[in-house]
């Protein structure tokens, strides 16, 4: 079965969540981090903020990915960093592709 194929039966995962989780998979680093901003993912796929906000909390919600905010060193806010779960605690360096 494809890495995606347990994504696809997932029948309490909407559409957009779906959408959105493959998309950071895509985005992510060997040790499944990534940290593209919420207007990012909208733009690249083409869906509202909103829509992308929503994804991001059920993929929350369904453990497949987690959310860490991250600072500027003034103390301001950045993009989020995820973590894809299905991949995390393999050891990788540092290469993810935020899109920053």
């Amino acid at each position: 079965m494809s890495y995606y194929g347990n994504l696809y039966q997932n029948e309490e995962l909407s559409h957009r969540a779906k959408t959105v989780y493959m998309y950071l998979h895509d985005r992510s680093d060997a040790a499944g981090a990534c940290w593209p901003g919420v207007k990012r993912i909208a733009s690249d796929l083409k869906l509202s903020r909103r829509t992308v906000q929503r994804a991001l909390g059920d993929l929350e919600q369904a453990g497949l990915v987690s959310r860490r905010s991250r600072y500027r060193p003034n103390g301001s806010l950045t993009s989020n960093l995820y973590q894809i779960a299905a991949r995390k605690g393999k050891n990788s360096q540092s290469s993810a592709k935020g899109g920053l």
